[in-house]
């Protein structure tokens, strides 16, 4: 399935995704080895029912810690050249994923297709992210839930200010990513209910959301 491209800023991201895959999982190894690992782990724990949508799916370094005996799983990315790498993944963890290349602002599902939906690490670089979040909630089933492993402005004054400064020199260099926003608030605004949130680290950059389609 194709991706269909609206606007600009996501064909840029699209473009930068594709350009760094042949080096994506090498850049993140040592966080990966790390926190990351744990923070995975506990992102599919959360998960709950048989029809899983990962959005996002990147290389696929969340199939490491998903049960595939127990659910249904999709896995959607805008970058077809993660995906290649994606489906390498696939088969060296022995698990059978259905890869689609596909926008989480433009998803081709039926309305409630799926129990949960998650996703990490994925709107920072989301041209219009309340659009993906939307999208997130259409496709979930009606009490199904939504788990967002993502980073944001830091809730410590200093290091949000910091933030708030490079966030456009970031954005500049990356074509893609904001080390700024505020995930949480766009859960509500899309109408999900939040239900948790797990602050994973001290400067409380790095959280856990746990929301439900009301």
């Amino acid at each position: 399935m194709s991706t269909e491209i609206e606007d600009g800023a996501t064909e840029t991201v699209k473009r930068r995704y594709d350009r760094i895959a042949p080096i994506y999982d090498r850049v993140v190894q040592t966080a990966e080895r790390g926190r990351f690992k744990s923070w995975r782990s506990l992102l599919w724990n959360k998960a709950e029912g048989k029809e899983i949508l990962e959005v996002g799916a990147g290389t696929g370094l969340n199939f490491l810690y998903a049960d595939a005996i127990n659910h249904n799983l999709t896995a959607i990315d805008l970058s077809d050249g993660m995906l290649r790498y994606a489906r390498q993944r696939m088969a060296k963890a022995q698990i059978k994923v259905e890869l689609l290349q596909m926008d989480v602002q433009n998803l081709h599902f039926q309305d409630d297709s799926f129990d949960s939906v998650i996703g990490s690490f994925l709107f920072c670089s989301v041209s219009h992210p309340l659009t993906g979040l939307k999208e997130v909630k259409r496709v979930c089933k009606p009490g199904g839930k939504v788990v967002l492993l993502e980073h944001g402005l830091s809730e410590n004054r200093v290091i949000g200010a910091l933030m708030n400064a490079a966030d456009p020199i970031v954005a500049w260099v990356t074509g893609a990513e904001h080390i700024n926003r505020k995930i949480e608030e766009g859960v509500v605004e899309s109408g999900l209910r939040l239900e948790n949130i797990t602050k994973l680290d001290r400067t409380g950059i790095f959280k856990l959301l746990e929301a439900r389609k009301i």
